[in-house]
């Protein structure tokens, strides 16, 4: 994963008993400097493109698809805005199993909630939206005899619920292949200290050495 190539350097103070003095330092990456993607550019439609995650098609997957590159999977991620994998990022078909039995056990085929299944009357006009969460006694008048009610729903599982909502999350958007460099040399850009205290240079940084006890 280049992701962390990307990332500046900060020299913090060895504690290990290898440690020859209070000026050995070790070089780390700075894993709490985070790139963000400007607000008003996530409806941009310019600049991302609508993707659908296939089955279980992982990040490296989906970058090489998209930028012939495996190793832009992190840039997947940041431009979808996923930022806590384990919870945005659909899990696998047996992943999913897993977690339905594991949460529901012999449960996982009983009903959730129930659901509206769409109207129309003899005209095709639209009576009653699908999809509406609503209660299992839910009845409505019927549009083409204003003397019976029928009641338009359907029950949802509990395995059910839970894949939909591991479905939500395939629908994503990504940055279009063109603008991939630009986005590269942009996080390279945001990736440098500017001049302070702890300035090494512009890829690195010092932390406070905690061992001089000089005044």
């Amino acid at each position: 994963m280049s992701y962390f190539r990307q990332l500046p350097n900060i020299e913090y103070q060895n504690f290990l008993t290898s440690s020859t003095g209070s000026q050995d330092y070790l070089l780390l990456k700075n894993i709490f400097l985070r790139g963000k993607l400007r607000d008003d550019l996530q409806s941009n439609f310019t600049v991302f493109q609508k993707y659908n995650i296939r089955g279980d098609e992982r990040p490296d997957q989906i970058a090489y698809n998209v930028y012939g590159a495996s190793e832009y999977d992190w840039v997947v991620l940041v431009t979808a805005n996923i930022i806590n994998y384990q919870n945005d990022y659909p899990i696998t078909v047996q992943q999913l199993y897993d977690y339905v039995i594991d949460k529901y056990g012999t449960a996982a085929n009983n009903i959730n909630h129930y659901v509206s299944t769409e109207v129309r009357d003899s005209s095709g006009r639209l009576i009653y939206p699908a999809g509406v969460v609503v209660a299992p006694n839910f009845t409505i008048q019927n549009p083409d005899n204003p003397f019976q009610t029928i009641s338009p729903i359907v029950g949802i599982t509990n395995f059910e619920y839970e894949t939909n909502k591991n479905d939500k999350k395939r629908e994503i958007f990504i940055l279009r292949p063109s603008y991939l460099n630009q986005f590269l040399n942009d996080m390279r850009d945001i990736s440098k200290y500017g001049f302070n205290s702890e300035y090494v240079n512009a890829d690195t940084i010092r932390a406070a050495n905690t061992k001089n006890t000089s005044p």
